[in-house]
């Protein structure tokens, strides 16, 4: 969830001490409104650039016995994920709306916490489709996407220019321009988000995904990573670090110090989520002006993103799940999703605004994102994805630190994957 956290990162999360939930007004759970309608409290992350709240007025204004109250946490996705997961188990219903990380859809409704919806009640033919599959689980909607990303490969335009250099598109071409062109300009060639975390499970997957690989089928049920396709993904990442052109430094980077790196002018390719570009474009990057953004390349052309973005959600306890409906259908819509990406600087889920002038203006990298959202894929779903999560972020971790070679990381992560499988 970390594309929600720099430079327009802002939404995810829910808890705040049942103190300062009562302090807020909000009636007390279980006092239902006519039809299901009233008051309700829409639990996301710390919104950091300001753009939710005047949202919400415009809401608040036009329902006024509807009123929503914002509750915005600690800018901690596990810190989030924990904190919401108590409030759902206890039953207590302190939120009725709740915007979760699109990796948790399938863990919150086959845990019977977040309610199905009706499809027929929201735009989905007017999204990015890609995005819809983020909130199913088991055929069912159980969510309604509000945010989306895709990972982006960043270059730096000035030195392949100057090289007489396009952008890669396969992973042939980038590792050799970062193995001979980034020395010549004393630059590190590439880096992602390779710290063992939530991070590097999307890096993991974007390499299996783009050698054609899968890592979990039929809703986690099925484990199918043990191919050639995932020891190809695992040993392009490991291969850079062993050959150099990815610094063993990256093995320690996150979103912003991967960011910081590239907009210091250490690397000549970053993988990273479309935020970054307005840290990179801002008065105090060396890059300003000096880079572009384009999807990431595969092993014979242009490779797959996992799908980042969070999801609205109605809670299984909602205190007024029609009103949580009605918001979630005035949060997707087209007015709302313009301001998401004009004011919040994240990425919207509504197609057209990809291709509309003023905003391409404005965000340049509008018509690769949708290109790379169009080709994306969501991560593994499971009942159980933290477990999944973990276990691909620490056989990743110890194929590019050369502590297991790629084909023993993908036979120890299969059996690691169908022992959490089993779980259901």
């Amino acid at each position: 969830m970390r594309w929600m956290r720099a430079a327009g990162r802002g939404l995810l999360a829910v808890a705040v001490v049942l103190t300062g939930y009562m302090a807020s007004g909000v009636p007390s759970p279980g006092v239902e409104g006519a039809g299901g309608r009233g008051p309700m409290t829409l639990a996301t992350a710390g919104d950091l650039t300001g753009y939710l709240g005047p949202v919400l007025d415009g809401w608040n204004r036009a329902h006024p016995a509807e009123q929503v109250t914002l509750v915005e946490l600690p800018d901690s996705a596990d810190e989030t994920r924990a904190q919401m997961i108590t409030d759902l188990r206890s039953g207590g219903g302190r939120f009725d709306l709740l915007n979760i990380d699109v990796a948790w859809t399938s863990e919150f409704a086959a845990a019977g916490w977040i309610a199905p919806l009706e499809r027929g009640r929201f735009p989905l033919e007017s999204f990015l489709q890609p995005v819809v599959n983020t909130a199913t689980y088991d055929g069912r909607l159980y969510a309604v996407p509000y945010v989306t990303n895709a990972g982006m490969l960043f270059y730096r335009r000035d030195v392949l220019d100057r090289e007489g250099l396009r952008p890669p598109r396969t992973w042939a071409e980038l590792e050799r321009q970062s193995r001979t062109v980034a020395p010549r300009y004393g630059l590190d060639g590439y880096a992602g988000q390779f710290l063992p975390y939530e991070g590097l499970t999307v890096n993991a997957a974007e390499a299996v995904y783009s050698a054609g690989g899968t890592i979990l089928g039929d809703e986690g049920q099925r484990v199918t990573v043990d191919s050639t396709a995932a020891r190809e993904g695992l040993a392009f990442l490991a291969r850079g670090v062993r050959d150099g052109w990815i610094p063993e430094e990256a093995l320690t980077y996150k979103e912003e110090e991967s960011r910081r790196a590239f907009q210091d002018g250490r690397l000549l390719f970053l993988r990273n989520w479309p935020y970054a570009y307005a840290g990179a474009s801002g008065a105090r990057s060396k890059v300003a002006g000096k880079f572009g953004a384009v999807p990431l390349p595969g092993p014979d052309g242009p490779g797959a993103s996992v799908l980042g973005g969070s999801n609205l959600a109605v809670s299984s306890h909602a205190r007024h799940p029609e009103s949580a409906r009605d918001l979630i259908a005035y949060l997707t819509s087209e007015g709302v999703q313009r301001r998401v990406l004009s004011e919040g600087a994240l990425p919207p889920v509504r197609a057209a605004l990809y291709e509309d002038p003023a905003l391409v203006a404005r965000f340049p990298y509008l018509p690769a994102l949708r290109t790379s959202v169009l080709a994306a894929a969501p991560r593994p779903k499971s009942p159980h994805y933290e477990q999944v999560s973990l276990a691909v972020q620490a056989v990743a971790h110890d194929a590019m630190a050369q502590h297991q070679t790629p084909e023993a990381a993908v036979r120890r992560l299969a059996a690691e994957l169908a022992a959490i499988a089993r779980r259901r």
